[in-house]
C-alpha cells in the first residue's frame, strides 16, 4: 500500500496516466529470487528526488527502491523518451478541457550553477564565469510551461527562441483540430531582433518583443510576471536549483518532469 507521502507525490490519477506510457522492459534477474521493483515505486522515488533535491544515495528506505535501481531506471526511461511523452499527455488533457491559453506564448530563461560540469555547461556571465547551464521555458499566456530546454549558461537567450517555438507539440483542443500556434509571442529585450519578428510574422504569430531603448520596464512587467512565476514554480523543484547531473539529457529530463508536474497541478485543480 502506498504511503501518504507517496500518494501526495504521485496521486493515483497521475500514475494511471504515467503507467500507460512507461516502456516495457525485461527486468534483470534478482539474486535470491527477489521480485523486481514496481514501476510506480521507482517513479515516485524519482519525483521525490526532483522535489526534495536530495542526492540519489539519500533516497529514504520507505520508498522500497534502492538508489541504484532508481537511478538506473530513470536513465533508461530518459533514453526511451518517457518524460516528453508524459508532458505531452498532460498537455493534451489540459487542452481537451480548454485550459491552455493560446492568446500568447511567453519565453524566458534562467541560469543555474553546474557543480560537476558536464555537457551543455559554460561560463555564466552573471556568476563570475562559473560553469553553469541555462533553463529555457516557453509558456502559454497564463504561464503553463509548454516547452522547456537546456543550454550552456553563456548561450544568448535569443538563440533558444526558435528551437522552443519549433518544439511546440500539437495539443488537443476542446473543439476542433489540435493546435500548436499561439496568437502572439511575448519576450523581453534579450530577444530583440527584427529578423526574429519577421520569422514570427511569417508563421502567423504577432510578435510582442520589447525593444531596447523604447519599451518601458513598466509596460513589459504587465506580462513578464507570468513567466517569472513559471520559472519560480520550476525552481520549486529543488533538484533544479543547482545542476548536479553531468549528463545534459538527465538534467533536461528532470526539467521536463518538473514542467509536467507543474501542468498536472493545474489539471488536478
Amino acid at each position: 500500500m502506498a504511503s501518504d507521502l507517496a500518494l501526495r507525490l504521485v496521486p493515483d490519477e497521475l500514475w494511471e496516466l504515467t503507467a500507460s506510457l512507461i516502456p516495457q522492459f525485461t527486468p534483470r534477474r534478482q539474486g535470491g529470487g527477489t521480485r523486481p521493483v514496481e514501476d510506480r515505486a521507482v517513479f515516485t522515488a524519482i519525483v521525490y528526488v526532483l522535489t526534495s533535491g536530495y542526492a540519489w544515495r539519500h533516497l529514504p528506505a520507505e520508498f522500497g527502491v534502492s538508489p541504484a535501481t532508481a537511478h538506473r531506471r530513470f536513465t533508461a526511461w530518459t533514453r526511451a523518451g518517457l518524460w516528453p511523452r508524459l508532458h505531452r499527455a498532460v498537455l493534451d488533457e489540459l487542452g481537451a478541457k480548454g485550459q491552455i491559453d493560446w492568446a500568447a506564448a511567453i519565453v524566458d530563461a534562467a541560469a543555474v550553477r553546474a557543480k560537476k560540469g558536464g555537457s551543455l555547461t559554460g561560463p555564466n556571465p552573471v556568476d563570475r564565469a562559473k560553469r553553469g547551464s541555462k533553463l529555457h521555458v516557453l509558456s502559454d499566456a497564463a504561464g503553463l510551461p509548454l516547452v522547456v530546454g537546456v543550454s550552456a549558461a553563456n548561450t544568448a537567450d535569443i538563440e533558444a527562441f526558435k528551437p522552443l517555438f519549433m518544439a511546440l507539440p500539437l495539443i488537443r483542443s476542446r473543439r476542433g483540430p489540435r493546435r500548436r500556434r499561439p496568437d502572439k509571442a511575448r519576450a523581453d529585450k534579450g530577444y530583440d531582433s527584427a529578423e526574429l519578428r519577421a520569422w514570427l510574422r511569417r508563421r502567423g504569430v504577432t510578435p510582442r518583443i520589447a525593444r531596447r531603448g523604447i519599451e518601458s520596464s513598466e509596460r513589459l512587467g504587465r506580462h513578464r510576471w507570468k513567466i517569472e512565476r513559471t520559472i519560480a514554480w520550476i525552481f520549486g523543484y529543488r533538484r533544479l536549483t543547482v545542476r548536479y547531473e553531468r549528463s545534459a539529457n538527465l538534467f533536461a529530463a528532470f526539467l521536463t518532469l518538473a514542467a509536467t508536474l507543474t501542468c498536472w497541478k493545474k489539471l488536478a485543480t
